[in-house]
């Protein structure tokens, strides 16, 4: 009875064994017999993308071609563009030089400062108070230009400020910067001691009207920018390119780190040269006859 049983165990992975080996037998099988189709549709679809390819390829390719061609006119109108840009550079380069430049702010300060005597610098809202937090503006009254204030005397100053820059072009007559510095800083007094107390002074309408409030307006600070201007135009004229001085030891340095080192030759080296072998003819004293 224990062989009977011994043996029927062991007939079990005998039996899944053989089970395996035929369904590996039908798959093989199978697979060989589908190998022709497959390869079939392999090469059907390769021709089918290849005449895809081919077809698209055919289509494309001129667009492909118009927008090289439109990449390489863009490109050379490009370079002749930035060429352009280059001569036209270097021209104004020589033709505005920094002098020149500093007198073309300087005028322009100038007839900024003349503009803004007949733009209105001051004027008094009336009412101000009932108007906080609303979007409307309070009406104003009172409005009055520079000139009101000071006269003309900021015009005579602008254009002495003009002639003394045009003067300065000379390179023997740069010393006039100081006289540009000097009318820029006497018109920022007059705007300050004159225009600024006479713009923030209500005068009568402060009694005649409730919360009235004299505010400054954009001719103010246009005139005060202006003078600005001047000042700093006349203090161009004086500026210099920055020069770091280099002491003889630092020259020294900067030469050494650029000198290329040479080779050390040691004496064991030298000692293995050959020396040139000498003519014993030549070396022996020549025999008188």
């Amino acid at each position: 009875m224990i062989a009977a049983a011994r043996r029927r165990i062991g007939a079990a992975p005998a039996l899944a064994v053989k089970g395996t080996r035929r369904a590996d037998r039908a798959a093989i099988a199978a697979i060989e017999k589908l190998r022709p189709r497959l390869a079939r549709w392999a090469r059907r679809l390769r021709a089918t993308a290849v005449r895809a390819g081919k077809a698209t390829g055919r289509r494309v390719r001129p667009v492909g071609v118009l927008t090289l061609r439109g990449f390489s006119r863009a490109e050379r109108v490009l370079l002749r563009a930035t060429a352009a840009a280059t001569r036209a550079a270097t021209r104004a380069s020589a033709a505005l030089t920094p002098q020149r430049a500093n007198c073309a702010v300087v005028l322009a300060a100038a007839a900024c400062l003349v503009v803004a005597q007949f733009v209105t610098y001051r004027s008094v809202e009336l009412g101000q108070p009932g108007y906080a937090g609303l979007e409307a503006a309070p009406p104003t009254a009172g409005a009055r230009t520079p000139v009101d204030a000071h006269s003309f005397l900021l015009i005579p100053l602008a254009l002495l400020a003009a002639a003394a820059a045009v003067a300065a072009l000379s390179p023997r007559r740069r010393g006039l910067g100081r006289v540009v510095v000097a009318l820029g800083l006497l018109s920022i007094a007059v705007i300050m001691l004159v225009d600024l107390p006479a713009g923030l002074d209500e005068g009568v309408l402060a009694s005649r009207f409730s919360g009235a409030t004299a505010v400054l307006e954009s001719g103010f600070y246009a005139q005060l920018a202006a003078a600005t201007g001047l000042v700093i135009g006349g203090l161009l004229y004086y500026a210099r390119p920055c020069r770091i001085p280099i002491n003889l030891s630092g020259r020294a340095a900067s030469a050494r780190r650029r000198r290329r080192r040479r080779r050390d030759s040691s004496r064991p080296r030298a000692a293995r040269r050959q020396l040139p072998r000498r003519n014993g003819e030549a070396s022996a004293p020549a025999s008188q006859p």
